[in-house]
C-alpha cells in the first residue's frame, strides 16, 4: 500500500512545504480584515469546487487508474476517501479561522490554492498519458481556476516580510 501512496505524497508534500513557507512568511495585518474576509469567501467556494472534483475522482476510479498508469498497486479507496474528506473538513474549519487571521488557516488555504493549481495541470497531462479521459479531468479546470483566484486573494490578504517587500 505504501508504494501506491508515494506519488501522491510526493506531490502533495511539496505543495504542503510551499504552503508552510507561505503561511510562515506572509502575515495578514489587522488592517487587512476586508481582504481576509474576501479570501475566506473564495476559500469556501474553492472547497465546494474541490468537493465536486473529489467526487468525480472517486466515482470514476482515480486511485486505481493513477496506480495503473504508474505501474503501481492501487491506493485503497478507503484511504482515498478518508484523506479527501479530512481535508475538506479542515478547509471548512479554516473559512472562519482565515477571517480571524489564524496561521493554520492560512496554511490550509495556501495548500488548497497550490494543490488546486497542480490539479489543473496534472489531470490534462494524465489524460494525454492515458490516451483519453482520466478521472478528475472534467472538473480540473474549475478547481484550477478557483485555486488561482484563491491564490490572488491570499496574496492580497497577506504581506511579504519587510525585507522582501522592497
Amino acid at each position: 500500500m505504501l508504494l501506491s501512496l508515494l506519488p501522491t505524497f510526493f506531490v502533495l508534500g511539496l505543495a504542503a512545504l510551499a504552503a508552510i513557507g507561505l503561511a510562515q512568511t506572509r502575515r495578514s495585518p489587522p488592517e487587512n480584515a476586508a481582504q481576509r474576509s474576501a479570501a475566506a469567501r473564495i476559500l469556501a467556494l474553492a472547497l465546494v469546487v474541490q468537493g465536486i472534483h473529489f467526487t468525480e475522482e472517486a466515482l470514476t476510479g482515480f486511485p486505481e487508474r493513477l496506480a495503473a498508469l504508474l505501474g503501481l498497486p492501487a491506493m485503497p479507496m478507503s484511504f482515498f476517501l478518508v484523506f479527501n474528506l479530512t481535508w475538506l473538513a479542515i478547509w471548512v474549519v479554516s473559512v472562519p479561522a482565515l477571517r480571524a487571521a489564524r496561521r493554520a488557516a492560512f496554511f490550509a488555504a495556501w495548500f488548497l490554492a497550490i494543490a488546486g493549481m497542480i490539479n489543473a495541470v496534472a489531470h490534462p497531462l494524465l489524460a494525454v498519458a492515458a490516451g483519453g479521459y482520466f478521472p478528475g479531468l472534467v472538473t480540473s479546470p474549475f478547481i484550477g481556476a478557483a485555486a488561482a483566484w484563491l491564490w490572488l486573494h491570499l496574496r492580497e490578504a497577506t504581506m511579504p516580510p519587510p525585507d522582501l517587500a522592497r
